[in-house]
């Protein structure tokens, strides 16, 4: 058995490590969009956010995008706010303990490729026709 005593759990600046490793090797069609989104690494969502997406439980969301869609920007639109994907380290760590069949930066990869597709426009429905990850 692994002696976990001298281990910690990875931080928020492993994570975001993770996922910046993650976007700086994009193809480059997706790259150049992909450079202005911000990437903010917290613990959980907060609770404006979980009621806004109506969820109780602050682990069943391990990431958002928080912004307006390639899809739908429009030059002569003001945007008040930068785009941001929001990756919530206790919600990743615990699915990647639950699950226990992938590597946590696979993991994160996953979840940041996924809402960086809602930045290119993309549904959850779009993205679920692609990428068969929950199969």
């Amino acid at each position: 058995m692994t002696d976990w005593t001298d281990r910690a759990a990875p931080s928020n600046d492993d994570i975001e490590a993770i996922a910046r490793q993650v976007i700086a090797t994009l193809p480059a069609a997706f790259a150049p969009h992909a450079k202005d989104v911000i990437l903010r690494v917290e613990d959980f969502a907060d609770d404006a956010m979980l009621d806004e997406l109506e969820i109780d439980d602050p682990l069943e969301l391990t990431g958002i995008y928080d912004g307006v869609p390639m899809t739908e920007k429009s030059p002569s639109s003001p945007q008040h706010f930068p785009d941001t994907i929001w990756l919530f380290r206790r919600a990743i760590i615990d699915e990647w303990a639950e699950r226990g069949d992938v590597a946590l930066p696979d993991l994160v990869a996953h979840v940041t490729v996924h809402e960086l597709a809602h930045h290119f426009g993309w549904s959850d429905d779009d993205i679920a026709r692609i990428d068969r990850w929950w199969e």
